[in-house]
């Protein structure tokens, strides 16, 4: 059942499976909620699953200090809801913008951080992708809000101005529904959006790039090999900057991978977090393997 909590800036909503196995956090990205995840979700039976709807254009509540609502402030609320939670050891999912929320949530707090899957997510200078800058330049202008009222138009949600290109599969009409209502229900909502779009930098991941080699935790890169915005240079890149990195190229699949290929999303997050230190990939320098799974590109 969804649950709320109470941040210092916001009030979230939240699932969390319960349980004693491994906790696994979803991070969803810009202008979609926690649903992003139920695919994968319901396959990783034995984990704790804890999937928040951060405040972030799909969110139900508008913040009560928008002014929080900066990629660094939404980073921090990361941290306060594992310390809320008293989550530990946490392996942390991320995908869009919310790859870039956890790049510098390590760089800021990673304390209770156990290891992190990143999918598809902005980078170094691709935050946002050239295709969406459209969306700051938008929010800079103060315009952003109102054309986020054009997806009242349902043939719009799934056309290449909107959701369509982040997907090869069409997301279900009820799931749009989620992700589009808060915005066009509520003013405060669209200034949340606003405000944080606005505050988007390419110098925050390039920054964070500069510091991500102090996170000496296990990285797996799970990503959509023929991705179109988050090409799958960016994850060999980024994951050549931890010590302790690999990637695994995903077949048939856009950015949204827990919509395109679940299944393999979750075959490959349950190998990942439920290994222990010892069996994940090294070298004989210790270093984590950066490596390709060729079978994975046929699955």
């Amino acid at each position: 059942m969804p649950q709320t909590l109470d941040l210092t800036a916001a009030t979230i909503d939240y699932e969390d499976t319960g349980g004693d196995g491994p906790v696994l956090l979803f991070v969803h990205g810009l202008l979609v909620d926690g649903t992003l995840w139920r695919k994968v979700v319901t396959q990783l039976d034995g984990f704790r699953c804890v999937v928040p709807t951060m405040p972030l254009g799909s969110h139900r509540t508008p913040a009560r200090d928008r002014s929080a609502l900066t990629p660094e402030g939404i980073a921090d609320m990361l941290a306060e809801l594992m310390e809320r939670l008293e989550l530990t050891d946490v392996t942390i999912v991320a995908n869009d913008t919310g790859g870039a929320l956890t790049q510098l949530l390590l760089t800021r707090r990673p304390e209770r951080v156990g290891a992190v899957v990143f999918t598809p997510c902005d980078a170094f200078e691709n935050f946002l992708p050239p295709a969406f800058r459209p969306l700051q330049w938008l929010a800079k202008a103060r315009l952003l809000g109102p054309v986020l009222l054009g997806a009242r138009i349902r043939a719009v949600r799934s056309s290449p101005l909107a959701y369509g290109l982040l997907t090869k599969r069409r997301v279900p009409a009820e799931v749009l529904e989620g992700w589009v209502r808060p915005a066009l229900s509520s003013r405060g909502v669209r200034g949340d959006v606003q405000y944080f779009t606005r505050h988007i930098d390419k110098r925050l991941t390039l920054d964070a790039a500069t510091k991500l080699g102090a996170f000496d935790r296990p990285v797996l890169f799970a990503w959509a090999a023929e991705d179109r915005f988050f090409k799958i240079a960016f994850a060999e890149r980024l994951a050549a900057v931890f010590p302790d990195a690999r990637v695994e190229p995903i077949a048939d699949s856009a950015t949204f991978v827990p919509e395109d290929q679940p299944d393999v999303l979750a075959r490959l997050i349950a190998g990942f977090a439920g290994a222990s230190g010892d069996n994940r990939p090294r070298d004989a320098a210790g270093r984590g393997r950066r490596e390709h799974s060729d079978a994975l590109r046929n699955v």
